[in-house]
């Protein structure tokens, strides 16, 4: 048996043992390349399709910051085990660092339905405010569930959401825009507190509203970065984050590149 950092010589194992190792690992492994596939096939894709029908694309850069709290509500008693919180802040900037454009505000409750599997109900509150224009309080409403399955190379998770956006100016109609998150943290084995961690995150919209825009793809976000776990219960992430935008007419496009902590 052969590993990055040499040569191991396992102790004797029964042979069916043996087989089924290898087989679940082979499993493990097939699946966790055909997520992160997936992923890059869909944004790449997405980006392709909409770059078609595009006069040019706008690049900037900037930076997201965030803080996410999560956990049970276990010491409040002992039936509320299962039931979980869900607290983010972010801070967001763009035009080459130069101007604050968004934050946001989520809360969530969730029930865990395994030990893998959860699922949300959730607020977010969005303040934007773009260059030249006036600014705009966003407020969503969404279901959302998530699945976490350790590999023996990582974690993998995939969390679906369905947004509800109340966009001003839209009148009485609400644009619905289900995202996708695909999510592989590894930790490395010189140092298991640090990880190497990759994200995509596709969003579609699916009617067509005033404020909101086209129905079809809206937008992807792709991660690549590094965490490092500090205890059980604390980790810091640091990576770049590419966000390709689809306006509204789908006929112009914005690639923004950040960095995101």
């Amino acid at each position: 048996m052969f590993s990055s950092w040499g040569i191991i010589i396992p102790q004797p194992k029964p042979e069916g043992v043996e087989i089924n190792m290898i087989k679940n690992r082979l499993k493990a492994a097939g699946l966790t390349t055909a997520l992160l596939g997936s992923a890059a096939l869909c944004a790449t894709a997405s980006a392709a399709a909409t770059a078609t029908t595009s006069d040019d694309l706008l690049q900037d850069s900037g930076a997201w910051m965030q803080a996410v709290g999560e956990g049970n509500l276990k010491s409040l008693g002992p039936s509320l085990e299962k039931v979980r919180l869900w607290l983010e802040m972010q801070s967001r900037w763009d035009d080459n660092w130069s101007h604050w454009y968004q934050g946001m505000f989520r809360a969530a409750v969730g029930y865990s339905l395994s030990d893998r599997a959860t699922i949300w109900a959730g607020y977010t509150y969005l303040p934007t405010q773009q260059v030249g224009k006036a600014s705009v309080q966003q407020q969503d409403v969404w279901p959302g569930f998530r699945y976490v399955l350790p590999t023996d190379f990582g974690t993998v998770t995939l969390r679906a959401m369905v947004e509800s956006n109340f966009l001003p100016g839209n009148g009485d109609t609400v644009r619905v825009r289900p995202s996708q998150m695909i999510r592989f943290l590894h930790p490395l084995k010189f140092e298991p507190r640090l990880s190497l961690i990759a994200w995509d995150e596709v969003f579609v919209r699916v009617n067509t509203t005033p404020a909101g825009g086209r129905s079809g793809f809206d937008q992807n976000r792709a991660f690549a970065g590094a965490g490092w776990t500090f205890n059980p219960n604390i980790r810091a992430e640091l990576g770049y984050m590419n966000q390709y935008l689809d306006d509204a007419t789908h006929t112009n496009n914005t690639m923004h590149h950040l960095v995101m902590g």
